[in-house]
């Protein structure tokens, strides 16, 4: 399978959720999430858990570890060869449907204006 599309999903306000949680993360999660996101680019619809779980409703996450903490990314494909990363959350147990449910309001407003929700650095 050829390798997939990563794009930041970007509010209108112009923040991009995904890169700023990302940021604020301490540099060695950083690099695991790095790691993940590449194979998620490697791998999109093939990759699977531990690495990624379907959720509901066409929500994915990209999982991974750093020490107690479970850090996980959301996302959602659009067409085969992109993957919309929509919210980035750390979680104890299970995540909260409210997160999902944003990830959700997220990609509604990605596939109505795609051009306006991906985000570009300057």
């Amino acid at each position: 399978m050829p390798r997939v599309e990563l794009v930041f999903y970007q509010e209108e306000s112009g923040v991009c959720p995904v890169n700023a949680w990302l940021t604020d993360l301490p540099k060695k999660i950083q690099a695991k999430a790095e790691v993940r996101l590449e194979r998620l680019a490697e791998l999109g619809h093939e990759l699977r858990r531990p690495e990624a779980d379907y959720l509901r409703d066409e929500i994915y996450e990209l999982r991974w570890k750093g020490q107690t903490v479970n850090y996980r990314i959301l996302y959602f494909f659009y067409g085969r060869e992109i993957v919309v990363l929509a919210h980035g959350l750390t979680k104890e147990k299970e995540i909260p449907t409210k997160e999902i449910d944003l990830a959700m309001k997220r990609k509604h407003e990605f596939e109505k204006d795609p051009k306006l929700h991906t985000y570009t650095e300057d």
